[in-house]
């Protein structure tokens, strides 16, 4: 019997173009302001220093690293606030978090800083919609290319895997890894880029409604 499900955040409930926007225009923008740079210039020299990190490294997620890092003279709360009006639920987002709130414990398991993860709540309403909220890089100190990590969130909600279903957009974070511990998982948009386990994939939120 299900009774917990677990959401990752962005690019599953909330459009990822909001992030996109603080790191790769926030970011670039203010270092091509400061070193006189053309913007694309400044752009792909920073996705270059992005992607020597990659994604399954926790400072990826670590805005205040990449501001120290390229000596910005800016807040992260400023560039959040600065692109705040890109901040959107997807299509079905609403109401699939509405429904299922009905029926079970819906939680937040993102990678993104906490910093983030209220603002995009705090901005679309659904901040009381989950009995737990939890970034993985500020919360765990990891990201979620670990087991440690749903150990963890199962322990936290007082689950076990078979009675968790966890919904998210990267096919090895939001799949391969929480299945291997029985959790019930499906990857929205069935990308596959990496690894070769066969995954359960939806095309949209609205998709889960049925399969659970």
């Amino acid at each position: 019997m299900k009774k917990v499900i677990s959401f990752d955040l962005d690019g599953t409930l909330v459009d990822a173009r909001y992030g996109d926007m603080v790191w790769n225009v926030g970011i670039p923008s203010e270092y091509a302001k400061k070193y006189g740079m053309a913007f694309d210039e400044a752009r792909a020299f920073i996705r270059a220093r992005y992607e020597s990190v990659g994604d399954g490294d926790i400072t990826w997620y670590e805005i205040e690293h990449w501001l120290e890092r390229f000596s910005l003279d800016v807040s992260p709360a400023e560039l959040l606030d600065r692109y705040a009006e890109h901040i959107a639920l997807l299509p079905g987002a609403r109401e699939v978090v509405d429904t299922l709130g009905d029926r079970y414990t819906l939680v937040i398991a993102s990678n993104a800083a906490r910093i983030f993860v209220e603002k995009e709540l705090g901005e679309t309403g659904l901040s009381g919609s989950f009995s737990l909220v939890v970034s993985a890089t500020s919360d765990y100190g990891m990201v979620k290319k670990q087991e440690e990590f749903f150990l963890r969130l199962l322990a936290e909600v007082g689950a076990v895997p078979h009675e968790v279903v966890h919904v998210g957009d990267h096919p090895v974070f939001d799949h391969d890894v929480p299945s291997g511990l029985g959790i019930e998982c499906y990857c929205i948009d069935g990308h596959d880029g990496q690894g070769n386990r066969p995954r359960r994939t939806i095309s949209g939120l609205k998709d889960l409604l049925e399969v659970l």
